[in-house]
């Protein structure tokens, strides 16, 4: 078999006579593997995006703990200070810090609105927990806890991180796999504008038989002119693909999940890997079709 790349130099150019240089097979082929091209392109930018967003996730939570003071109002001050001086003799802890009344409503303020008012209400302390990355011995600190500070629950955020960090990877391998059907559709596609264009052009290619082509002869014309349909298109959808993701909000604008939809730094090189790949999806396709093709037209 030959290799893709000896498809663009043609041996005579005369065989590409074969294969109709316009029709609606060459749009087919050119709008199919465009489209295709345009999504993988979004496909790629989930992917990248998720696995971005589950690194941050694991790394912004991984070394950060809270602990959650509820007590009556005349025994609150005396457990914040017992809870902070337990934190200063516990190795791993890099740093601890009250939060005041102004971070309580900006925590609450997705659920309860800005007017929220937090000095009336009994609300309990929290105190945000930075651990080396050593890290810290949860289950002794919380033993510490429970003796020095009743009302005190640590957390270290293991049932919020496991689960985020697990959605982002399933939405990545769902990226991933968006990526094999997008360029099955476009194999299936390319094989039948393929077998269309062999077919349309039956009479001919019984009378190159009877000339003396041979049908590796005929094939070859098919195949490298699909190829570079393939080839011309996926650039075409790339291109616009890039702009589109390029055109796309970014977080510190909008915020939000979707938002950081894109490519960073050098991920801007990674759609560029998709055009020869649809090049090498339109030359197996076309060549699939085409042997099977000439089989059956006698």
């Amino acid at each position: 078999m030959r290799a893709p790349l000896s498809l663009l130099k043609s041996e005579r150019p005369s065989a590409d006579r074969v294969v109709p240089p316009t029709g609606f097979t060459a749009r087919l082929t050119l709008l199919t593997a465009a489209a295709m091209a345009f999504l993988a392109v979004f496909a790629l930018a989930l992917s990248l995006a998720t696995g971005r967003l589950a690194n941050r996730w694991a790394d912004s939570l991984a070394r950060s703990a809270t602990i959650r003071i509820s007590a009556p109002p005349d025994q609150m001050e005396a457990q914040v200070a017992a809870v902070l001086a337990v934190l200063k003799t516990t190795p791993g802890v890099a740093s601890d810090r009250v939060l005041g009344n102004d971070e309580m409503k900006a925590l609450l303020k997705p659920w309860f609105g800005p007017d929220l008012p937090v000095d009336a209400l009994p609300l309990p302390k929290l105190i945000a927990v930075t651990e080396t990355s050593e890290g810290v011995d949860s289950e002794g600190l919380r033993l510490r806890l429970q003796g020095e500070a009743p009302g005190a629950v640590f957390d270290d955020h293991t049932r919020w991180r496991r689960p985020l960090v697990a959605a982002a990877e399933r939405i990545r391998l769902l990226g991933l796999m968006s990526l094999v059907l997008i360029f099955g559709a476009m194999a299936g596609m390319i094989t039948l504008a393929a077998q269309a264009a062999l077919a349309a052009n039956g009479q001919v290619i019984a009378t190159l038989r009877l000339v003396g082509a041979r049908d590796m002869f005929i094939a070859r014309a098919f195949v490298r002119r699909f190829t570079l349909r393939g080839l011309a298109g996926a650039g075409l959808g790339v291109l616009l693909g890039m702009v589109a993701v390029a055109a796309l909000p970014s977080t510190n604008e909008a915020g939000g999940f979707l938002t950081g939809l894109g490519f960073s730094g050098w991920g801007w090189l990674w759609p560029l890997i998709i055009p020869p790949v649809a090049a090498i999806v339109a030359y197996g396709a076309t060549r699939f079709a085409a042997t099977r093709m000439l089989r059956r037209i006698r």
